[in-house]
């Protein structure tokens, strides 16, 4: 990252700070050891938090501006859809040729001029085209099938919100519509649904359960979420240790060990206690 003055007086102690902090005491900036930073470059703490606001304030890929990447847009392939009190799953095939069969090619297998080489080559391939047909019909289905699936174990999470996901396996779906597990993976993969609650991968349904005293069960996603809620409304001179969280969660009807915790908290890449921990 370069710094650089914008000419003005007054800002060049703060830039000459900020380059200081950046050069040699990144690793201090992550664990908020704004004491020890100070003392390292002769200055105030006031100057290091001023010269740390004035570097969030840079563009840390000033390149992208010559590389811009266009939006991905998603064009979901299902919605969801509550008409009434029943929930409907809308296929999104407006846009989609139907596959259909040339009649020509059928009539090869009956003109009488053609040699058997030629009729036994047609009917093959005529074969090959009714059963991709046939497979993509019944992808389809299938797709149908795990959505329905999903909106009934799903109706509090569409109607209240993420918190209300439940935990829900790709093996209890496949068992339910009759199928192997592989199918309804195969089926789902990089497939989208809009829900009233935003535009999902179909995949993010399907999450591992923390069983809780009652068995209900909560999803592994939502147990992450109140990790990370918890963390963020910690007092950053006292943060919680994972102990305390596992306690809190335990509290709450999540049976759920230290051990869990830690690695949810290592998966998204948030600190341990210690690095946390705000010195004053």
């Amino acid at each position: 990252m370069r710094l650089h003055s914008n000419g003005n007086a007054s800002t060049e102690p703060v830039v000459r700070d900020a380059v200081a902090v950046v050069d040699q005491h990144l690793r201090a900036v992550t664990l908020k050891q704004f004491k020890e930073i100070a003392r390292a470059i002769g200055r105030p703490v006031e100057a290091v938090q001023a010269a740390l606001d004035y570097v969030r304030t840079l563009d840390p890929r000033p390149g992208l501006r010559y590389n811009k990447v266009p939006a991905r847009l998603i064009e979901p392939d299902v919605a969801f859809v509550k008409h009434g009190d029943e929930w409907l799953v809308i296929m999104n095939d407006e846009d989609l040729p139907q596959l259909r069969l040339n009649p020509a090619y059928k009539r090869l297998l009956t003109r009488d001029g053609n040699d058997r080489d030629t009729r036994n080559y047609v009917k093959d391939r005529y074969k090959s085209a009714i059963q991709l047909i046939k497979n993509i019909e019944q992808r389809k289905q299938t797709i149908t099938k795990v959505c329905y699936s999903i909106v009934a174990r799903q109706q509090d999470f569409l109607e209240r919100g993420i918190d209300f996901l439940k935990p829900m396996m790709i093996k209890e779906v496949a068992e339910e519509i009759g199928v192997h597990p592989s199918t309804v993976s195969r089926a789902v993969a990089n497939k989208y649904v809009h829900t009233p609650q935003g535009v999902f991968e179909l995949r993010y349904f399907f999450s591992e359960s923390v069983q809780g005293p009652e068995g209900g069960g909560t999803s592994l996603l939502i147990l992450k979420r109140r990790v990370k809620k918890l963390i963020e409304e910690e007092d950053p001179s006292r943060p919680l240790t994972d102990e305390q969280i596992t306690r809190i969660l335990q509290s709450q009807g999540i049976q759920v060990t230290r051990r869990t915790v830690a690695k949810y908290r290592e998966d998204m890449k948030i600190p341990s206690t210690h690095q946390r921990r705000v010195k004053k």
